[in-house]
Parts: C-alpha cells; sequence; structure tokens
C-alpha cells in the first residue's frame, strides 16, 4: 500500500463514517424533507468518491470488495449531473450501502486511522 492510499483510505471511512452517522435510522419521509441532510449527504458522498478515485490502482485491483467503479461513478454524477441526481439512489446507497462499506474500509485501516 502507498502511503497516499492509507490517506484517501482514511478520508474514505471519515466520508463513510458521517453519512452512516446522519442516516443511521433514517426514514425516507424525514430525508425528504430535509434539505440541509439532503445536500450534507450529497456532498459527502461526492468527497468520498474523489478520495476513492485518487486511490492508486494497484491497491483498488488488490481489494475488489470495495465497489470503486460505484463509489466513483455516484461521485461523477453528483459533481457534474447534479441537475438529475436520483434522490432514491442517495436514498439507499445512504441507508443501505454505506453502513456495509464502513466496516469494510475500517477493516482496511491500522487502528489508529479509525
Amino acid at each position: 500500500m502507498q502511503h497516499d492510499d492509507l490517506v484517501y483510505l482514511a478520508e474514505m471511512y471519515d466520508f463513510a463514517v458521517g453519512i452512516a452517522q446522519r442516516a443511521n435510522g433514517l426514514e425516507r419521509a424525514s430525508f425528504d424533507a430535509d434539505e440541509d441532510l439532503r445536500l450534507a449527504i450529497v456532498q459527502l458522498l461526492g468527497w468520498l468518491g474523489e478520495a476513492a478515485r485518487r486511490v492508486s490502482a494497484g491497491f483498488k485491483d488488490a481489494h475488489p470488495d470495495i465497489p470503486w467503479s460505484f463509489i466513483v461513478g455516484m461521485r461523477n454524477i453528483l459533481a457534474h449531473d447534479y441537475l438529475h441526481v436520483d434522490y432514491d439512489v442517495v436514498f439507499k446507497t445512504a441507508t443501505e450501502k454505506v453502513p456495509d462499506l464502513v466496516a469494510t474500509l475500517a477493516a482496511k485501516l491500522p487502528p489508529d486511522e479509525r
């Protein structure tokens, strides 16, 4: 693992934890009613994807259990196709996929990086 990979992986973990904390127990109606929450989750997903984009190809190849393409692809949509964000996908990602990602990332980080 390159030093930069560890830095970006730790950032990914921090952003994923931020999403998971906000989405824990979140109901769809509450998500839809809270614009600040939606914006926070979208921003954190974008930053998560940007950090993932910067991880080396070698590290990505060695860790196919992380959905790199999905994470970076979502970032690209949020950053470049922001007028067409699918909030069904954002909600499902935040509430269903990110908690698992937190655990996966935590397992790859040294304890002092979590």
